[in-house]
């Protein structure tokens, strides 16, 4: 990764969802980020259940957070529901947390 993809993955760390005290990045919700040679960033992530009550507010929220860098030009969050989410996609440390482990 390079220097403003970790910074966006920091960013990422920061975005909760409000029903699991886990950040988007450790849930797996986050399927790529893609940064173009004017530091346009485009995010693919999906949502837990595509019913989630944070459906509008939650790519909203990464998608402010990650425009409000000062590196980054612009910032678009697409949402995808191929491959849905399981929690086999969350990192150890989430899991841990969860006690799935």
């Amino acid at each position: 990764m390079n220097e403003l993809e970790n910074k966006i993955v920091d960013i990422l760390k920061t975005v909760y969802d409000p029903e699991i005290p886990v950040d988007v990045y450790e849930l797996g919700l986050i399927y790529e980020v893609k940064i173009d040679s004017e530091n346009n960033v485009d995010i693919e992530m999906t949502l837990t259940s595509p019913n989630c009550p944070v459906a509008e507010s939650m790519p909203k929220e990464v998608e402010d957070k990650v425009k409000g860098h000062p590196d980054v030009k612009d910032a678009k969050v697409n949402i995808v529901f191929d491959p849905p989410w399981d929690k086999d996609m969350m990192s150890e440390e989430a899991k841990l947390e969860l006690g799935f482990l």
